[in-house]
């Protein structure tokens, strides 16, 4: 595995993205940055129905994760928790569109990502306001994804995935899981790169067809997907990869989060995806301590 990530590195020696331009504003990567989950769905795994039902819940939580310091809040209306239910385009939209058109209104310079693996939510969400699109499968379930990447021209979070929600739990065999994600990321990379694509990010996807112990692996060796020259983004918020090893539930696993949180930062994360935005945030300011602790 080593002489495979070395000359992956090599390959990009001479360039690291620090930066993503956000409807024209330029987020300095460079220090780590956190997106705040807006789960307009009922059934999502921790949050589900709690932002749901009323605008002022909705706004409430925006103004709370912005006052705390979120750089970007990824609204969702598909639970991709394992086992979740298959809606439709048509209400996925309907979740979506209406809370981007919402936020952008009350919050017009506020960053919004639309968290979609369907091309046509995504192209609607970015027409409605989002300036960022996060794609749970990289790709994998809408051929027309990347179109409306290169189309938009918008920043694209490239996840890692195998399957649906539906049956991603039976696709957890790999040869050698971190060199197999790191292939099918260069391989991805390389066709967005083609099309004209700037701004990726690189998502690992901690608990999508992964065991519990393989993405312990894929957050040892995190370090590791570096080599590629672009951002990383950790998301580890209260999944059961915490809450499972601590025998606790996720409303419990605040603690644990933070402490993945921290591995991740440690190992050159740039973007933290969470739920808890203030704890991020501090996670992101004792460990840039620890980082900057001889300079």
């Amino acid at each position: 595995m080593g002489t495979e990530i070395e000359l992956i590195a090599e390959s990009n020696a001479f360039f690291k993205k620090i930066t993503l331009n956000l409807g024209g504003k330029l987020i300095d990567l460079s220090r780590p940055h956190v997106m705040g989950i807006l789960n307009v769905t009922p059934d999502s795994f921790y949050d589900g129905g709690k932002h749901t039902g009323s605008d002022h819940k909705i706004l409430s939580q925006v103004e709370k994760m912005l006052l705390e310091g979120a750089t970007i809040v990824d609204i969702g209306g598909y639970s991709s928790r394992p086992g979740a239910v298959n809606i439709t385009v048509e209400e996925e939209k309907l979740r979506v569109i209406a809370t981007i058109l919402l936020v952008a209104k009350h919050f017009p310079e506020a960053n919004l990502s639309v968290d979609t693996f369907r091309a046509e939510v995504a192209e609607e969400a970015l027409q409605a306001g989002a300036r960022m699109i996060n794609d749970i499968s990289g790709g994998e379930l809408d051929n027309c994804m990347f179109d409306v990447v290169a189309q938009y021209q918008v920043p694209y979070v490239l996840m890692h995935m195998r399957g649906t929600p539906q049956n991603m739990k039976e696709l957890t065999d790999y040869d050698n899981i971190v060199v197999d994600i790191l292939d099918c990321f260069q391989r991805k990379v390389a066709e967005l790169r083609s099309r004209g694509v700037i701004d990726i990010i690189l998502d690992l996807g901690f608990g999508f067809a992964k065991t519990i112990d393989q993405n312990y692996i894929l957050l040892r060796n995190f370090s590791a997907f570096q080599a590629l020259g672009l951002p990383l983004l950790a998301g580890l918020s209260r999944k059961s990869m915490i809450y499972r090893r601590l025998n606790v539930s996720a409303e419990g696993a605040l603690n644990g989060t933070s402490v993945l949180n921290t591995a991740a930062l440690l190992q050159g994360a740039s973007l933290l995806r969470v739920h808890d935005v203030k704890e991020a945030v501090e996670a992101i300011q004792l460990t840039q301590y620890i980082l900057e602790a001889d300079n």
